[in-house]
């Protein structure tokens, strides 16, 4: 799990100051890392705003993006984060139901702690031990998000919603069947919550969707669910 890579990671980081590079792929850990990961996935937002406003000629009503360390949403959201038109969301894995205590939902069930050098929402006790987390996908299997994840969440800019294990992997199947595209189960998160939204708006609404991976390292997994 993502957990699991960081602490690692970090460990040797420390223990080897003189010979291992510390390279992270989200939004999480000790400053800069969060802000330098942010800054390269940027990207993503800047060509998605240049794209849209070329195919419809206006802003979209809402963006989607799944949340697990938190990269690839921030990466969507930064160049739109002043566009008050348009809603954000972001997509946090429900896993069983948060009644149930196994999902990875963060910023909708925890708590404010810190983990990895940085001060975020957490699943954590009231020990401020971190709870085990849970998702069917591996890369939103995490116990924290990326800290601008929390400013987002309290300052209002984004919302942060559920989506379960099952919304998740029917998700998987509708794209794949309808569209020949294999999403990865941590996008397809976004995806369900998109068919959830995209209820509320006119047919003449866009919504962009970050589909942040494909699906091939995921067959197994949808296989077992079968």
């Amino acid at each position: 799990t993502l957990k699991d890579a960081l602490n690692e990671a970090m460990r040797d980081w420390v223990t080897y100051v003189d010979q291992t590079f510390y390279i992270i792929g989200t939004v999480a850990g000790p400053h800069p890392y969060p802000t330098m990961v942010r800054h390269f996935q940027s990207v993503i937002g800047r060509e998605a705003k240049q794209q849209i406003l070329e195919m419809s000629g206006a802003l979209p009503r809402a963006l989607l993006a799944c949340v697990g360390g938190g990269s690839n949403a921030l990466g969507l959201f930064h160049a739109f984060l002043d566009d008050e038109s348009v809603a954000l969301y972001g997509v946090e894995a429900g896993g069983e139901g948060l009644e149930s205590g196994r999902h990875s939902a963060s910023l909708t069930a925890g708590k404010p702690g810190v983990l990895h050098g940085n001060r975020t929402y957490l699943l954590e006790d009231s020990d401020g031990q971190i709870l085990p987390a849970h998702s069917v996908s591996a890369g939103l299997d995490y116990p924290g998000v990326g800290p601008e994840h929390a400013w987002l969440k309290d300052s209002g800019r984004v919302s942060y919603v559920t989506v379960t294990d099952k919304q998740a992997l029917d998700a998987f199947h509708q794209l794949t069947r309808c569209e020949g595209i294999i999403p990865a189960l941590e996008s397809s998160h976004a995806l369900a919550y998109a068919a959830e939204l995209a209820t509320r708006y006119a047919k003449t609404d866009s919504i962009v969707i970050n589909l942040s991976g494909r699906g091939d390292k995921d067959l197994e997994t949808v296989r077992s669910f079968a």
